[in-house]
């Protein structure tokens, strides 16, 4: 017996868990999802989320046929939960243009398969219903875009509707048509036959994967992140101008501004976290949503969770430091008072449960990270619900204190916001890629034609004589 057939049988060669990716590889396990008929469980997710949205749109026309009143807002406590939605959704949007831009440099190629969990949170979050706000919206729907009017200032005052939105929209078609999508519709109607091959020619508008049509996406990417990078900063700067420019202790405070896109940044990544595992885990995406992808963005979560504690104490340090009366109780009443409760909820969601994050073993666990997740975005909402309904509730006078109770229908609109967001979700999990297959090619051995594999050889350059008449370029 000869030396290496012994060493065989005493060392038998393993298997390899996996076929090595490639391009057609990639193509067949992404592009095959929305070709086949779903599993039972994507039905069930899609009967639970549906009917919790079905739930949540009911509550709303209720709402607009009674009138706000039906919510627990009262006087002193205008706002509420309706606002504090609104804050919640408007940070989950914000963070994903932040990941859009930032991750792709941050990350590099490797990390390309977060870009469409990102991408699936831009395009099917929304913001939590505004115009309800209102209390008669087939009123009120008119001054929410920027029109000039007659009027002194006409509707330019309203930044938070007028300036924010037609960019976002913009940026988002932009992003969606450019950024990926275009040519993983041409994949798909590469794959297609009948009518879904005429629908997909038409929405991949031409793509054909040529040099030329790259050049152009590359250079479309760069413009729109170049437009995008300070959108990422004062659309929550802008929200929290809301309430950094009123005379309310609690409120008026400079730090608002960076606290609130600190804040958006760390609840989007916490539930781009949330889908990203279900989404592996329901579609056996584990070699393309990998557990490195994972690990980078729970380190994320994990330092965003640091900034925004030190904003908590820096915020009750200035409390404290500027010796005014009424800010200093208005701290102590939310730490304290009637609504501590929510307080101690937000404190632990945001600050102390992300420190699990430290050990490597605890970001590299799916059970482990998909809780914290949950319970960051748990923490983030109380976060909003603290500075809102507290501040507005204990005012400078104590004889115009008053309490907020929540009603079936705000606990309803909040349940309904979730469901519509998961329903949007798993409907663009059914009909478009969810990971894109085109940037994840790019990433494949032998893509990178500069990179030379190390078990092949350098070639030897051409002499000059015959490089430039091989057109290679001489000088």
């Amino acid at each position: 017996m000869s030396l290496e057939s012994a060493v065989e049988r005493a060392f038998p060669a393993r298997a390899p868990k996996s076929a090595p990716l490639s391009p057609a590889r990639v193509d067949e396990q992404v592009l095959s999802i929305t070709e086949t008929r779903p599993p039972l469980s994507w039905y069930a997710a899609f009967a639970v989320a549906g009917s919790v949205m079905t739930m949540g749109f009911a509550m709303i026309g209720y709402t607009v046929y009674r009138g706000i009143g039906v919510w627990g807002n009262n006087v002193p406590v205008g706002w509420a939960f309706d606002i504090t939605n609104f804050v919640f959704w408007v940070g989950i949007g914000a963070d994903a243009h932040f990941g859009d831009i930032f991750l792709p440099a941050a990350l590099a190629q490797r990390h390309r398969p977060l870009r469409g969990g990102h991408d699936a949170i831009r395009r099917h979050v929304r913001r939590h219903l505004p115009l309800i706000h209102t209390g008669r919206p087939w009123l009120a729907a008119f001054w929410l875009f920027p029109i000039p009017t007659s009027a002194a200032w006409g509707q330019f005052l309203l930044a938070l509707f007028g300036t924010c939105s037609p960019f976002r929209l913009l940026h988002g078609v932009g992003a969606f048509l450019v950024r990926g999508a275009v040519a993983r519709l041409a994949s798909l109607r590469d794959r297609a036959r009948a009518a879904r091959a005429v629908i997909f020619s038409i929405l991949s508008l031409g793509w054909t994967g040529s040099a030329r049509h790259w050049v152009h996406y590359e250079k479309a990417y760069m413009i729109l992140a170049g437009l995008a990078t300070p959108l990422v900063l004062s659309v929550h700067s802008v929200v929290s101008f809301d309430f950094a420019t009123s005379v309310l202790p609690g409120w008026h405070s400079t730090i608002f501004p960076p606290y609130f896109v600190v804040g958006a940044i760390f609840s989007g990544f916490a539930m781009v976290v949330t889908v990203l595992v279900i989404v592996r885990w329901a579609m056996k995406l584990d070699n393309l949503i990998t557990m490195n992808h994972l690990d980078v963005m729970n380190k994320v979560i994990l330092t965003t969770g640091l900034i925004v504690g030190l904003a908590y104490f820096t915020e009750f340090f200035i409390g404290w430091y500027s010796q005014a009366l009424y800010e200093q109780e208005m701290f102590r009443l939310r730490m304290f008072g009637p609504y501590g409760w929510a307080f101690w909820v937000m404190f632990s969601c945001n600050v102390l449960v992300p420190q699990i994050f430290w050990f490597r073993a605890m970001r590299r666990s799916v059970p482990v990270m998909f809780a914290v997740a949950i319970l960051v975005n748990v923490g983030m909402w109380f976060e909003r619900f603290v500075i809102i309904t507290p501040t507005l509730a204990q005012d400078f006078l104590p004889s115009s204190w008053g309490m907020f109770i929540p009603t079936i229908f705000d606990i309803g609109i909040l349940l309904g916001s979730f469901g519509l967001f998961f329903t949007l979700i798993l409907v663009f999990a059914r009909v478009l890629p969810v990971i894109s297959t085109t940037e994840v090619k790019m990433d494949l051995p032998g893509a990178q034609p500069h990179r030379t594999p190390s078990h092949h050889p350098p070639l030897p350059p051409l002499p000059r004589g015959e490089g430039a008449a091989a057109g290679g370029g001489g000088d």
